[in-house]
C-alpha cells in the first residue's frame, strides 16, 4: 500500500454511506474518524461501523487510518480495543501535547498487537495546542511508529484564544515550526484543512503556501479537494532526486544484511524506503 502523504481525508465513522463511498476515493490516506465529526452518543456505533469496514479492507484503494479520540478524552483505550485489527494501517491521534501521552498509547497498542498477532501500526500525531507546538520535534521523533505529524489549526487557535480566519496571523509561527520540526525528525508533515469548500482558489493558494513551508501534503474534508491537493503536492525535482538516493542507498544496505542506514547524515529505514519508492512510482 502507498506510503505517500499528499492527502489525508477524514470520513465520519458513524456514517455507513460515507464509509462505503470511501472505497473509491483516490486519497493517499482515508481516515475513518471517531473524534470531532462524531457526537459522543454516536461513538459506540462509529466504532462498530469502522470495525466492520476494516473487514472489507481489500476493497479500499487507499491506506486506511482511524482517528481516535484525544488523549485527554479518556476514550482511547476503548477506541483501540475496538479498531485495532487486521486491515488498519495506522491511527491519527488528535491533540497530542507531549510524548508521555504517546507512551501510554503505544503501550496499549503493543499489547493489542501481540495478542492479536498484528504488525506494528503507524501513528500520526496531530499537533493542535501550544504545548504540542513546543514539543513537536520530540513528538515527531518519538519512534519508528511515527510516520508523519499533522497540523490542526482550529484547536490550536482556540488554545491561543485567537479567532479563526482564513489567513490568521495566529497560525503563522506554529505552521512553520511544525514543518521544520517534522523534517528535523525525518517524518512527513501534513498541513491543516481548508474549510471553505466553495473557495477552490483559496485552497490552491493555501496548498502552494503549505508546500513552500515544507509540508508534504494536506488534510482534507471533501473528495472534490483531492485532485487539487494532489496536483499541487506533486513531487518536485529535488524530492525525486532525494527519493532516488534513498532507494539506492537503502537497497545497497539491505544487500549487506543491514536495515536502517543514513543518507547525507539522515537516518532512513524501511518506512522511508517505502515512501521514496511510492513517490518514484508516482512520477514514472
Amino acid at each position: 500500500m502507498t506510503q505517500l502523504f499528499r492527502s489525508l481525508i477524514f470520513v465520519p465513522g458513524n456514517n455507513s454511506r460515507f464509509l462505503e463511498k470511501a472505497k473509491d476515493l483516490q486519497a493517499d490516506i482515508v481516515c475513518f474518524d471517531l473524534e470531532d465529526s462524531v457526537p459522543d452518543v454516536e461513538k459506540p456505533n462509529a466504532r462498530k461501523l469502522i470495525k466492520t469496514a476494516l473487514k472489507s479492507r481489500k476493497l479500499y484503494k487507499s491506506s486506511i487510518f482511524v482517528r481516535t479520540n484525544s488523549p485527554n478524552s479518556g476514550k482511547i483505550p476503548t477506541d483501540l480495543k475496538e479498531i485495532v485489527q487486521e486491515g488498519i494501517d495506522g491511527i491519527v491521534i488528535p491533540k497530542v501535547n507531549n510524548i508521555a501521552e504517546l507512551k501510554k498509547i503505544t503501550k496499549t497498542l503493543s499489547i493489542l498487537e501481540k495478542t492479536r498477532k498484528l504488525k506494528p501500526i503507524q501513528i500520526i500525531p496531530s499537533i493542535e495546542s501550544a504545548e504540542g507546538v513546543v514539543n513537536t520535534y520530540h513528538i515527531a521523533s518519538f519512534g519508528k511508529r511515527v510516520s508523519a505529524v499533522v497540523f490542526g489549526v482550529f484547536d490550536l487557535l482556540n488554545d491561543l484564544g485567537v479567532e479563526y480566519t482564513k489567513y490568521s496571523e495566529g497560525e503563522k509561527y506554529s505552521r512553520r515550526k511544525i514543518a521544520v520540526d517534522a523534517h528535523a525528525a525525518g517524518v512527513a508533515v501534513i498541513d491543516s484543512i481548508w474549510q471553505d469548500l466553495k473557495d477552490s482558489k483559496g485552497l490552491e493558494n493555501d496548498c502552494k503556501l503549505g508546500k513552500s513551508l515544507g509540508y508534504t501534503g494536506k488534510s482534507i474534508i471533501h473528495p472534490d479537494q483531492i485532485s487539487v491537493v494532489h496536483k499541487l503536492f506533486h513531487p518536485n525535482k529535488s524530492e525525486i532526486l532525494w527519493a532516488e538516493k534513498v532507494c539506492k542507498v537503502y537497497l545497497e544496505s539491505t544487500k549487506k544484511g543491514k536495515g536502517a542506514t543514513t543518507v547525507e547524515g539522515k537516518m532512513i529505514d524501511e518506512v522511508h524506503f517505502k515512501q521514496a519508492k511510492a513517490l518514484l512510482e508516482l512520477v514514472k
